[in-house]
């Protein structure tokens, strides 16, 4: 594997991405990773965390802007819309993939945790921090409707209200508020306390019953995973209809020219 480690602490697996932004090797290693621990009985929790100054950046833009080649004119254009609706789904199945495992997921996060990483730890049981982290649903800000599953699932997690000035702003928020509105449960003063904090939490849930683990998180995901599943499809159908616009055209170019983007709506 080249996007992810995974090392043994007894009955605990420590997963760590081994880069900080997600590009296509990434969403392929990340269901295998997920499924294979999930079918290993004597893995009973697993940490995952990042393994440099930033948990997550996001989506790697450079590697992913092909995918997002979508024709708007041409005889092509039904066609190449199915291929990108294909692409979403195929992401947010590697995204899900972490939600459906029924081992229990501590994400421990240090530094920036930024779009797709919101989606990432969104799917995740627990999410514990460093004083340092930061977060944003960013998407916004490069004209694309998030789609791999924070606006499903955060809804949950910090409600509606703060979902919407998170997802509708695109703002920066640090780890103090994300602690403040429920995004973390607990935010440590520095990247070693908060390895040693979520190590001792995942040996915590691995000393109990892991079939009374596994059907705690199977009641409390009979409500939440039909309905992220619809709202997944939904938001999939829009950016395949909608994605494709002189506004992300205007995104790329102002992100690859580093100056502040000037949408119109288009």
């Amino acid at each position: 594997m080249n996007a992810f480690s995974v090392e043994r602490e007894g009955n605990v697996a420590l997963v760590t991405m081994l880069g900080s932004a997600m590009d296509r090797e990434f969403f392929t290693e990340l269901p295998r990773v997920f499924r294979e621990l999930d079918a290993d009985s004597s893995v009973r929790a697993i940490v995952l965390g990042g393994s440099g100054a930033n948990f997550s950046v996001g989506l790697d833009l450079k590697d992913v802007a092909p995918m997002f080649g979508v024709l708007t004119t041409g005889d092509s254009l039904a066609s190449a819309r199915m291929g990108l609706l294909a692409q979403v789904r195929e992401w947010q199945a590697s995204i899900t993939a972490v939600a459906d495992c029924r081992t229990p997921i501590i994400s421990a996060i240090d530094g920036w945790c930024i779009g797709g990483g919101i989606d990432l730890i969104a799917a995740t049981d627990i999410r514990l921090a460093t004083a340092a982290a930061k977060f944003s649903v960013r998407e916004t800000k490069v004209a694309i409707v998030a789609d791999l599953g924070s606006l499903q699932r955060l809804v949950g997690i910090v409600g509606d209200g703060h979902l919407r000035e998170l997802a509708l702003t695109g703002g920066d928020i640090d780890s103090a508020r994300a602690e403040r509105i429920g995004l973390v449960n607990t935010v440590y003063p520095d990247a070693a306390a908060l390895q040693d904090a979520a190590l001792a939490m995942a040996r915590s849930i691995a000393a109990n019953s892991p079939l009374v683990v596994r059907g705690v998180k199977d009641v409390l995901d009979a409500e939440r995973a039909p309905r992220v599943e619809a709202g997944l499809r939904y938001v999939a159908a829009w950016n395949a209809a909608f994605l494709p616009s002189h506004d992300l055209d205007e995104a790329f170019a102002s992100f690859a020219e580093r100056r502040p983007a000037e949408f119109t709506g288009e």
